[in-house]
């Protein structure tokens, strides 16, 4: 075989092993890591937010809005492939606390309302986010309100 042929080989053996290598090597459910995921972004952006309202963190117009529109950006992204049968705790165990109340009856429905309802206090704390501190802290509470909503509904909670 030519140095050339050679080459090739091992460049397209190493882009076969190499997804496998590295989904092995970080180990866990994919849907279960993409919802963890999403929801670390949620909080990231809540918390940049949560600060300013607080004044725990000096406002800034500008990172207040970009937080706000990267909520609602994150209402938008379909969430389908997370949220699948046999992903809850009851299947999956300590990797994940969502609760299998989410794939019985009326579960899902209740979900994807709950997630329309964050959408729309998504986009009402984005339309006042650059509006000063204390517009923060009103159209916070109605996001924070649908977060804790489904968490209460589907969310195994810390011991």
């Amino acid at each position: 075989m030519s140095f050339t042929r050679s080459l090739i080989a091992g460049a397209v053996v190493a882009t076969l092993v190499a997804p496998a290598a590295f989904a092995g090597g970080h180990g866990g459910n994919p849907a279960v890591k993409a919802r963890q995921s999403h929801m670390q972004l949620y909080a990231h952006n809540l918390g940049v937010i949560g600060g300013m309202a607080r004044g725990n963190v000096e406002y800034d117009a500008e990172a207040a809005q970009a937080a706000a529109d990267n909520l609602v950006l994150l209402t938008q992204v379909s969430q389908r492939s997370y949220w699948v049968p046999g992903t809850s705790n009851a299947d999956l165990g300590e990797e994940t606390r969502l609760l299998p109340a989410l794939f019985e009856d009326g579960g899902f429905a209740k979900a994807v309302e709950i997630g329309g309802n964050l959408a729309a206090a998504a986009e009402g704390l984005a339309a006042v986010a650059s509006d000063g501190q204390a517009a923060l802290g009103p159209a916070l509470g109605p996001v924070g309100a649908q977060c804790g909503a489904c968490h209460e509904a589907f969310q195994q909670p810390n011991n």
